[in-house]
């Protein structure tokens, strides 16, 4: 039997077999068995309605608090209150360098992983396309990134020290660095950088502390 054969029989023998339900069929609304309609189960947690944001006065002009934070060293953290939104990246990072006593072409400000120029200002950041507009929230916060060759300005009181001796001053090695309570502040100043929580890092500080302390006490 050829294909066009086979195929003539298989759709002839198709045609034949009656269909179940017609194309107009509709069934006996009282043949239906009555049972309770299926209500969806409430949510445990309601879902929180977005709060509105504060429109701005009019004639004034929005302003956010500015928070400029570096975890590098020199680490620092700045905050600037009721900065208007028209003030500039170039300002932020001049307030930025006299804090850390950097020279600011030192400084780089970032937003979100985010270079950004001196041309730019707290408006463009925020997204704020019209005038007067409500900022999407009361804080921004910027990091600040100090390139290589920045060397900070020491304060009076350091710079009138008296310089140590170059005996004094070599720096030790071994478990007499580890002895010094200094090891243990630049450890947990690594920690922190690390993983961006005060408490872990101070935690961990602790175990790695009480870990040496237990190991020198062994004989």
């Amino acid at each position: 039997m050829s294909e066009v054969a086979f195929a003539k029989q298989f759709i002839s023998s198709l045609g034949q077999t009656p269909a179940k339900l017609s194309h107009n069929y509709v069934q006996d609304a009282t043949s239906l068995s009555k049972g309770s309609p299926f209500i969806l189960p409430s949510m445990a947690t309601p879902m929180s309605r977005p709060k509105a944001t504060a429109a701005a006065i009019p004639g004034e002009e929005p302003s956010v608090t500015v928070k400029l934070l570096s975890l590098r060293n020199p680490r620092f953290e700045i905050t600037l209150p009721a900065q208007p939104v028209s003030a500039s990246l170039l300002e932020l990072r001049q307030a930025a360098a006299a804090h850390a006593r950097l020279p600011a072409n030192r400084l780089k400000i970032l937003h979100n992983k985010r270079l950004l120029s001196d041309g730019q200002r707290l408006r463009d950041v925020l997204g704020l396309d019209d005038e007067g507009a409500p900022p999407p929230s009361t804080m921004v916060e910027f990091s600040v990134m100090v390139t290589k060759g920045a060397a900070a300005a020491l304060p009076e009181e350091e710079a009138a020290a008296p310089v140590k001796s170059s005996s004094n001053s070599e720096a030790k090695r071994g478990a007499e660095a580890v002895a010094e309570p200094q090891f243990w502040t630049d450890l947990n100043g690594f920690l922190l950088q690390r993983v961006k929580d005060e408490e872990t890092a101070a935690e961990l500080t602790t175990v790695f502390k009480n870990a040496w302390e237990s190991r020198s006490a062994k004989p």
